[in-house]
Protein backbone atom coordinates (compact mmCIF):
# COMPACT_ATOMS: atom_id res chain seq x y z
CA UNK A 1 0.00 0.00 0.00
CA UNK A 2 1.14 3.16 -0.80
CA UNK A 3 1.97 6.09 2.24
CA UNK A 4 -0.37 8.68 2.43
CA UNK A 5 -0.35 12.37 3.55
CA UNK A 6 -3.07 14.49 4.77
CA UNK A 7 -6.80 14.06 3.56
CA UNK A 8 -7.67 15.80 0.04
CA UNK A 9 -10.65 18.03 -0.28
CA UNK A 10 -12.86 15.03 -0.29
CA UNK A 11 -12.29 13.95 3.13
CA UNK A 12 -10.01 10.80 1.30
CA UNK A 13 -6.59 9.91 2.15
CA UNK A 14 -4.09 11.57 -0.46
CA UNK A 15 -1.57 9.32 -1.94
CA UNK A 16 1.69 10.18 -1.85
CA UNK A 17 2.71 9.40 -5.27
CA UNK A 18 0.71 9.90 -8.48
CA UNK A 19 0.59 6.91 -10.73
CA UNK A 20 2.65 6.61 -13.28
CA UNK A 21 0.71 6.41 -16.66
CA UNK A 22 2.23 5.48 -20.29
CA UNK A 23 2.30 9.08 -20.85
CA UNK A 24 3.73 10.07 -17.99
CA UNK A 25 6.71 7.49 -17.97
CA UNK A 26 9.85 8.28 -20.09
CA UNK A 27 11.69 6.20 -22.80
CA UNK A 28 14.88 7.41 -21.96
CA UNK A 29 16.24 7.74 -18.50
CA UNK A 30 13.59 6.44 -16.47
CA UNK A 31 15.44 6.62 -13.31
CA UNK A 32 15.48 10.13 -13.45
CA UNK A 33 11.32 9.87 -13.19
CA UNK A 34 10.13 10.75 -10.32
CA UNK A 35 6.22 10.60 -8.86
CA UNK A 36 6.43 11.92 -5.73
CA UNK A 37 3.88 14.56 -4.56
CA UNK A 38 6.01 16.43 -2.60
CA UNK A 39 8.91 16.64 -5.06
CA UNK A 40 6.04 17.77 -7.70
CA UNK A 41 4.88 20.06 -5.60
CA UNK A 42 8.47 21.37 -4.68
CA UNK A 43 9.07 22.11 -8.13
CA UNK A 44 5.71 23.77 -9.21
CA UNK A 45 6.10 25.96 -6.14
CA UNK A 46 9.76 27.19 -7.33
CA UNK A 47 8.41 28.42 -10.55
CA UNK A 48 5.92 30.95 -11.78
CA UNK A 49 6.64 30.48 -15.32
CA UNK A 50 5.69 27.69 -17.22
CA UNK A 51 4.87 25.96 -20.83
CA UNK A 52 1.24 25.45 -22.03
CA UNK A 53 1.17 23.05 -25.30
CA UNK A 54 -2.13 21.90 -27.17
CA UNK A 55 -3.29 21.75 -30.91
CA UNK A 56 -5.11 24.10 -32.11
CA UNK A 57 -6.23 23.83 -36.42
CA UNK A 58 -4.43 20.59 -36.41
CA UNK A 59 -0.83 21.69 -35.30
CA UNK A 60 0.91 22.15 -31.78
CA UNK A 61 0.93 25.54 -29.97
CA UNK A 62 2.92 26.05 -26.91
CA UNK A 63 2.77 28.67 -25.11
CA UNK A 64 5.15 30.57 -22.01
CA UNK A 65 2.69 32.03 -19.12
CA UNK A 66 2.11 32.34 -15.73
CA UNK A 67 0.88 29.72 -13.46
CA UNK A 68 -0.33 29.37 -9.71
CA UNK A 69 -1.04 26.03 -7.83
CA UNK A 70 -3.81 25.00 -5.09
CA UNK A 71 -3.38 22.21 -3.46
CA UNK A 72 -4.35 19.55 -6.60
CA UNK A 73 -5.06 22.04 -9.26
CA UNK A 74 -2.74 24.32 -11.26
CA UNK A 75 -4.54 27.64 -12.74
CA UNK A 76 -3.26 29.46 -15.97
CA UNK A 77 -5.31 32.86 -17.26
CA UNK A 78 -5.32 35.47 -19.80
CA UNK A 79 -6.91 37.15 -22.13
CA UNK A 80 -10.58 36.24 -22.51
CA UNK A 81 -10.36 36.65 -26.69
CA UNK A 82 -7.22 34.58 -26.40
CA UNK A 83 -7.77 31.45 -28.74
CA UNK A 84 -6.69 28.40 -25.91
CA UNK A 85 -8.80 30.29 -23.80
CA UNK A 86 -11.72 30.54 -26.02
CA UNK A 87 -10.97 26.33 -27.17
CA UNK A 88 -11.34 25.43 -23.32
CA UNK A 89 -14.61 27.09 -22.82
CA UNK A 90 -15.92 26.04 -26.19
CA UNK A 91 -14.82 22.05 -26.01
CA UNK A 92 -16.62 19.36 -24.21
CA UNK A 93 -15.30 18.43 -21.86
CA UNK A 94 -12.31 20.76 -22.18
CA UNK A 95 -9.07 21.48 -23.81
CA UNK A 96 -6.39 18.63 -23.90
CA UNK A 97 -3.15 20.40 -22.70
CA UNK A 98 0.59 19.45 -21.67
CA UNK A 99 1.86 21.89 -19.13
CA UNK A 100 5.41 22.05 -18.56
CA UNK A 101 7.89 23.10 -16.17
CA UNK A 102 11.42 23.18 -15.61
CA UNK A 103 14.66 24.83 -13.53
CA UNK A 104 18.08 24.46 -14.67
CA UNK A 105 20.25 23.99 -11.88
CA UNK A 106 23.73 23.83 -14.07
CA UNK A 107 25.36 23.23 -16.71
CA UNK A 108 27.29 19.95 -17.33
CA UNK A 109 30.58 19.77 -19.54
CA UNK A 110 32.18 16.74 -20.48
CA UNK A 111 35.11 15.75 -21.66
CA UNK A 112 33.39 14.61 -25.22
CA UNK A 113 30.67 16.69 -26.93
CA UNK A 114 28.38 13.89 -26.85
CA UNK A 115 27.90 13.47 -23.05
CA UNK A 116 27.93 17.86 -22.26
CA UNK A 117 24.20 17.67 -20.73
CA UNK A 118 22.50 19.52 -17.92
CA UNK A 119 21.38 19.44 -13.91
CA UNK A 120 17.41 19.89 -14.01
CA UNK A 121 14.40 19.61 -12.29
CA UNK A 122 11.33 19.45 -14.26
CA UNK A 123 7.59 18.43 -14.30
CA UNK A 124 5.48 17.66 -17.11
CA UNK A 125 1.52 17.58 -16.68
CA UNK A 126 -0.94 15.58 -18.93
CA UNK A 127 -4.84 16.45 -18.89
CA UNK A 128 -7.58 18.41 -19.52
CA UNK A 129 -7.94 22.10 -19.33
CA UNK A 130 -11.51 23.21 -17.79
CA UNK A 131 -12.89 26.88 -17.81
CA UNK A 132 -13.36 28.30 -14.14
CA UNK A 133 -16.47 29.89 -13.88
CA UNK A 134 -17.14 29.95 -10.24
CA UNK A 135 -16.77 33.24 -9.45
CA UNK A 136 -14.74 32.85 -6.20
CA UNK A 137 -12.81 30.17 -7.30
CA UNK A 138 -11.77 32.83 -10.01
CA UNK A 139 -10.50 35.24 -7.81
CA UNK A 140 -9.07 32.39 -5.91
CA UNK A 141 -7.03 31.61 -8.84
CA UNK A 142 -5.85 35.04 -9.64
CA UNK A 143 -4.27 35.63 -6.33
CA UNK A 144 -2.69 32.14 -6.17
CA UNK A 145 -1.10 33.25 -9.69
CA UNK A 146 -0.01 36.69 -8.48
CA UNK A 147 1.44 34.78 -4.94
CA UNK A 148 2.79 32.63 -7.41
CA UNK A 149 5.25 34.87 -9.17
CA UNK A 150 5.71 36.81 -5.62
CA UNK A 151 4.40 35.25 -2.38
CA UNK A 152 2.40 37.91 -0.80
CA UNK A 153 1.59 40.44 -3.18
CA UNK A 154 -2.05 39.61 -3.86
CA UNK A 155 -2.95 41.29 -0.48
CA UNK A 156 -0.60 44.43 -1.27
CA UNK A 157 -2.75 44.95 -4.40
CA UNK A 158 -5.81 46.23 -5.33
CA UNK A 159 -7.92 43.22 -6.55
CA UNK A 160 -9.12 42.74 -10.06
CA UNK A 161 -12.38 44.84 -10.34
CA UNK A 162 -15.57 43.45 -12.37
CA UNK A 163 -14.38 45.07 -15.57
CA UNK A 164 -11.01 43.38 -15.11
CA UNK A 165 -12.53 40.13 -14.05
CA UNK A 166 -14.64 40.22 -17.39
CA UNK A 167 -11.83 40.31 -19.54
CA UNK A 168 -10.00 37.38 -17.70
CA UNK A 169 -10.21 34.10 -18.71
CA UNK A 170 -8.92 31.16 -16.13
CA UNK A 171 -8.59 27.92 -17.30
CA UNK A 172 -7.58 24.83 -14.24
CA UNK A 173 -5.76 21.46 -14.52
CA UNK A 174 -5.90 18.61 -12.37
CA UNK A 175 -2.66 17.34 -11.29
CA UNK A 176 -3.98 14.07 -11.93
CA UNK A 177 -1.58 12.68 -14.79
CA UNK A 178 1.97 13.85 -13.61
CA UNK A 179 5.51 13.10 -13.50
CA UNK A 180 8.34 14.83 -12.32
CA UNK A 181 12.36 14.08 -13.76
CA UNK A 182 15.58 15.56 -12.00
CA UNK A 183 18.98 15.23 -13.27
CA UNK A 184 21.92 15.81 -10.53
CA UNK A 185 25.68 15.27 -10.40
CA UNK A 186 28.26 15.72 -12.14
CA UNK A 187 29.68 14.43 -16.34
CA UNK A 188 29.09 10.90 -17.57
CA UNK A 189 32.12 10.75 -18.99
CA UNK A 190 33.46 7.57 -20.85
CA UNK A 191 36.22 5.86 -19.29
CA UNK A 192 38.34 5.83 -21.93
CA UNK A 193 38.28 9.87 -22.38
CA UNK A 194 39.03 10.49 -18.48
CA UNK A 195 42.79 11.24 -19.81
CA UNK A 196 41.44 13.76 -22.57
CA UNK A 197 43.33 17.15 -21.49
CA UNK A 198 40.14 18.84 -21.31
CA UNK A 199 37.82 20.52 -18.51
CA UNK A 200 34.97 18.97 -16.76
CA UNK A 201 32.62 19.35 -14.17
CA UNK A 202 29.19 21.29 -13.23
CA UNK A 203 28.12 25.15 -13.80
CA UNK A 204 25.91 25.81 -11.53
CA UNK A 205 23.02 27.94 -12.56
CA UNK A 206 21.04 29.89 -9.85
CA UNK A 207 17.83 32.38 -9.71
CA UNK A 208 18.30 35.51 -8.43
CA UNK A 209 16.84 39.15 -8.35
CA UNK A 210 18.28 42.51 -8.17
CA UNK A 211 17.33 45.61 -5.59
CA UNK A 212 13.90 46.78 -6.90
CA UNK A 213 13.73 49.52 -8.25
CA UNK A 214 10.83 51.82 -7.76
CA UNK A 215 8.22 53.14 -10.28
CA UNK A 216 9.07 56.91 -10.80
CA UNK A 217 5.64 57.78 -9.94
CA UNK A 218 5.41 55.98 -6.53
CA UNK A 219 5.11 58.08 -3.22
CA UNK A 220 8.26 58.55 -0.99
CA UNK A 221 5.99 57.28 1.34
CA UNK A 222 5.03 54.05 0.22
CA UNK A 223 8.18 51.98 1.71
CA UNK A 224 9.87 48.26 -0.11
CA UNK A 225 7.06 45.40 1.51
CA UNK A 226 9.20 43.12 3.63
CA UNK A 227 8.13 40.46 0.93
CA UNK A 228 10.06 41.86 -1.65
CA UNK A 229 12.95 42.23 1.01
CA UNK A 230 12.95 38.80 1.61
CA UNK A 231 13.59 37.87 -1.92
Amino acid sequence: MPDTATPDSTGLPEAASYEPTERTVPSRSRQRASYDRETVHSILDEAYLCHLGFVRDGAPVVLPTLFGRIGERLYVHGSTGSRPLRATGAADPGLAVCLTVTHVDGLVLARSAFHHSMNYRSVVVHGIARTVTDPEERRSALDAIVDQVVPGRSKDSRPADAKELAATAVIRLDLDEVSAKIRTGGPNDDPEDLDLPHWAGVVPVSRRYAEPVPSVDLSPAVQLPEYLSAL
